[in-house]
């Protein structure tokens, strides 16, 4: 049974203080997902330079899934002006995001500290 998709957003700063939205994403993320998570990316308005996105908290990703977060990656690279950045993925996943090219326009991380230290 699929679990419900939900997402938190907040605000934290870089190790060089620069401030980066944050969606912490929960549950399995499948094509039920979509206007969950493209709902919480667009609310973050254009001035937001910097996104990243945490998957600890997701325990499933369908192929469904995996395009609505290709589709929000290339969003933001038409916009030009905004940097993506993914962490908390398990193993699987990672394999299967750098498997899919995700790691092309989003740069991959361990952990939220990991991507903090280099954005």
């Amino acid at each position: 049974m699929q679990t419900m998709t939900r997402v938190n957003e907040r605000t934290v700063a870089a190790a060089s203080g620069q401030p980066i939205a944050l969606l912490s994403f929960q549950g399995d993320i499948s094509s039920t997902s979509k206007d969950m998570l493209l709902g919480a990316y667009h609310r973050l308005g254009s001035t937001v330079s910097r996104v990243l996105l945490d998957f600890t908290a997701v325990d499933y990703i369908n192929s469904s899934g995996i395009a609505i977060i290709i589709q929000m990656l290339l969003e933001a690279g038409k916009a030009g002006t905004r940097t993506i950045g993914i962490f908390g993925l398990s193993p699987h996943f990672h394999k299967v995001f750098t498997m899919v090219g995700i790691n092309k326009y989003a740069a991959l991380y361990a952990d939220e500290n990991a991507a903090l230290a280099v954005a």
